[in-house]
């Protein structure tokens, strides 16, 4: 991986890209990954990922709303399970929701509530599921979903990501196809 002017190039599965570097915070910018845009990374990611957790035999994935989706769903295809969308809002059709709090740093360090709807409980019970995300930065969706899982007693059999990001110590657990620096500007 080289880092250009405004992108940081990466490669996932043979497929290359220039990531635009978006900032987060005042003086702090990230490589953006797109999965709503980005069928053919999103595709070969899944293939990846699918590879490295088939041995762990999940039977749902379990992703937060929004850009992890595709890749949640294509995982799922690969692997020939279930998926589940964690909501971000909670929406009038749903059914007994269950809910945590959680920060992101793509929501500008706000906090956010994560939702599941319980009418997909029976799938996440007792069963072997793998959390996915598309990123993982600071770990705080992930705690936010590993704590929705708690609260149904899912299984949670592995954490994966196309990308961690920031300190790679910290992301040993994470089944990830590669690791994003942080690009911090010097202040004077």
């Amino acid at each position: 991986m080289q880092e250009q002017k405004d992108t940081y190039r990466v490669e996932v599965a043979g497929v290359v890209r220039d990531l635009p570097l978006v900032e987060v915070a005042p003086g702090v910018r990230i490589a953006f990954v797109d999965c709503l845009a980005d069928v053919e990374l999103t595709q070969a990611a899944a293939r990846a990922l699918a590879a490295r957790l088939a041995p762990l035999y999940p039977k749902t994935i379990v992703t937060p709303e929004a850009k992890s989706i595709p890749l949640a769903y294509a995982l799922a295809i690969e692997l020939g399970c279930q998926f589940v969308t964690l909501r971000k809002d909670h929406k009038a059709y749903m059914e007994d929701p269950i809910s945590v709090e959680t920060v992101s740093i793509t929501a500008a360090g706000e906090s956010q509530t994560l939702y599941l709807d319980a009418r997909y409980r029976h799938l996440l019970v007792e069963q072997p599921v793998a959390l996915v995300d598309d990123v993982v930065s600071t770990g705080s969706t992930l705690k936010g979903m590993q704590a929705l899982m708690d609260k149904v007693n899912a299984n949670v059999v592995a954490k994966a990501a196309i990308f961690t990001e920031g300190d790679p110590e910290q992301w040993q657990d994470i089944v990830a196809l590669g690791h994003l620096p942080v690009f911090v500007e010097n202040a004077g």
